[in-house]
């Protein structure tokens, strides 16, 4: 009996110590939990990032931003291009018109004419079309943003499948260890040295880690499914290897400023609100155009030739126009927003990439921290566990001990999961990430 006692507390120690280092193990793909119905193909972390990018909607959304933006290039540049016309009237009367023996008017005329027209002076014009170039360039940097925060949403759903994995694979080993003590309660009892009372709560702790590892087993296929609505994926997925995610040795701001895509697109928007500003004058030039319009009629009247053209030059000058002065007054308070957005931006900026930094800091201690924390609630299992054997103890202090070391457990994975997205966090604010 005191063998049997001793291989049971035995096998109950080595199962909750190896609880604790599974939290320190390397992550690997998980096998298919229960229910799922198709198998899980793994995908790297990089691989599952350049798949959002590629498929997700949100991004060919926004790429449509710069179809649209060339559209109205083409649009602009047409307003200052030569512009040709022709036009064919075919008139029947009831009968001829005329006179004396003259007919004036044919009872059946066609008239053919055309109409080309060229501007001479548009500088108005012109202007709006290197203002709809602008609105090229804003729309790439929104489009290479939108990349950005999708790769992002990837890279997070990421993360967060290996932190739900964690998750199972702690409450998976707690489970097991409260049933390696569940059946040393039921040996004891059999046996005449243990009691009903310790072996229901034994059982209780069976049943409540049961629950636990149900409840991350949803939470771990709820992952899968968010990386792969993010990806859209056609089957479900599963996350590989844990990244790198690499910090550089040192962080230079005008590096960083220079990288983001989000502060290149407000720092477009300010180009071209100083270039409307700019050109607030030219609106009010002169415009002038040229239009040629031959003219061919058949047959001809007594008053109108079968051939005719006429060249005609238009200027106009606006003199007078009330809404002057708030034309530039909106131009300019344009200018100001995209300023203000911009600082505003920069000093949220600046302070994501310190948060950031301090983030790894002190996750990186709050993770040693933790560690040590579940290495020494292993420890404590070990020597509760050897003293439930001889009796010094209750099973009381055994299923507290465990919980701890579970508890402690699940802690580490917790910090785990914080430096990885902490890490990510000053990859994004540097705009290094995605590449």
């Amino acid at each position: 009996m005191r063998m049997r006692k001793r291989g049971a507390a035995l096998l109950l120690v080595l199962l909750c110590g190896s609880g604790i280092a599974a939290a320190q193990a390397p992550v690997v793909p998980t096998a298919r939990p229960p229910g799922q119905t198709a198998p899980l193909r793994v995908v790297e972390f990089d691989d599952a990032v350049k798949q959002a990018i590629e498929r997700n909607p949100d991004v060919a959304l926004a790429a449509t931003a710069i179809a649209r933006a060339e559209a109205l290039l083409q649009q602009a540049r047409s307003a200052t291009q030569p512009f040709v016309t022709a036009s064919v009237n075919n008139t029947t009367l009831d009968s001829s018109r005329g006179f004396e023996g003259s007919t004036t008017q044919p009872q059946n005329q066609t008239v053919l004419s055309a109409n080309a027209s060229v501007p001479i002076l548009a500088a108005g014009r012109r202007a709006q079309v290197d203002q709809a170039r602008d609105q090229i360039e804003i729309a790439r940097f929104s489009a290479a943003d939108s990349r950005r925060l999708i790769g992002i949403a990837a890279a997070q759903a990421y993360l967060g499948v290996i932190a739900a994995r964690r998750q199972v694979d702690v409450n998976t080993r707690a489970l097991e260890s409260a049933r390696a003590h569940l059946d040393y309660a039921n040996r004891r009892l059999e046996g005449g040295a243990g009691s009903r009372l310790n072996q229901l709560r034994a059982a209780q702790q069976v049943s409540a880690d049961e629950a636990r590892l149900e409840t991350s087993r949803f939470a771990l296929t709820r992952s899968h499914d968010a990386l792969r609505v993010i990806m859209v994926a056609d089957g479900p997925v599963d996350a590989g290897a844990e990244p790198a995610l690499d910090l550089p040795a040192s962080i230079d701001e005008a590096a960083w400023m220079a990288a983001r895509p989000d502060l290149q697109g407000q720092a477009a928007a300010i180009r071209a609100a100083e270039r409307v500003v700019k050109d607030w004058s030219k609106d009010w030039l002169p415009t002038a155009s040229a239009s040629f319009q031959p003219q061919f009629v058949t047959p001809s009247g007594l008053f109108a030739p079968s051939r005719s053209w006429s060249l005609g030059v238009l200027v106009t000058q606006r003199v007078f126009d009330p809404a002057r002065k708030a034309d530039k007054a909106l131009r300019s308070i344009s200018l100001s927003q995209a300023t203000f957005a911009r600082t505003a931006t920069e000093i949220a900026a600046r302070s994501e990439v310190r948060l950031a930094q301090e983030a790894v800091s002190t996750s990186d201690r709050v993770l040693t921290s933790t560690r040590l924390s579940a290495d020494q609630a292993a420890e404590v299992l070990k020597i509760t566990t050897a003293a439930f054997e001889v009796g010094a103890t209750t099973n009381i202090e055994v299923i507290d001990a465990q919980r701890q070391a579970r508890d402690a457990a699940t802690l580490v994975t917790i910090a785990e999961d914080a430096v990885r997205r902490a890490r990510l966090d000053v990859l994004v604010a540097i705009g290094r990430f995605p590449r």
